[in-house]
């Protein structure tokens, strides 16, 4: 019996990303939230519904809401600002420093770099 462990997704919160399949093909937006489990991103802006509610006691209102849904994270890149599109990316280990004094050991991170122009991507790590 094969079972499916949770996948490591190179796709993390706050990345911009470009939709690269469905109605909203093209769009760049933020990432709201990522499920390891369904392999799913929500993006801000896109791929929105429609949900009609009644009212209730947290909205009285009631009415019709707009909402994001999650997409496959395949239908979507990581946009590089240099190429100023979606691109596909690899690895890259950088040495860090720990701290900012003198003589302090070095540290490895792992950090995503575009494979078109060899812009950093992790704007944190960078």
């Amino acid at each position: 019996m094969i079972t499916a462990g949770l996948a490591k997704l190179s796709i993390k919160k706050n990345d911009q990303v470009q939709v690269t399949a469905g109605r909203d093909k093209g769009k760049v937006g933020k990432v709201l939230n990522v499920n390891l489990k369904t392999e799913r991103v929500t993006v801000e802006k896109i791929n929105m519904v429609k949900r009609h509610t009644k009212p209730t006691q947290k909205n009285a209102q009631g009415g019709i809401l707009e909402k994001e849904t999650p997409i496959h994270y395949s239908n979507v890149l990581l946009y590089c600002t240099k190429c100023a599109r979606g691109v596909r990316h690899s690895h890259k280990t950088v040495e860090k420093s720990a701290s900012k004094k003198k003589g302090d050991a070095k540290k490895l991170v792992k950090i995503r770099v575009c494979k078109k122009c060899g812009e950093t991507l992790d704007v944190a790590k960078a």
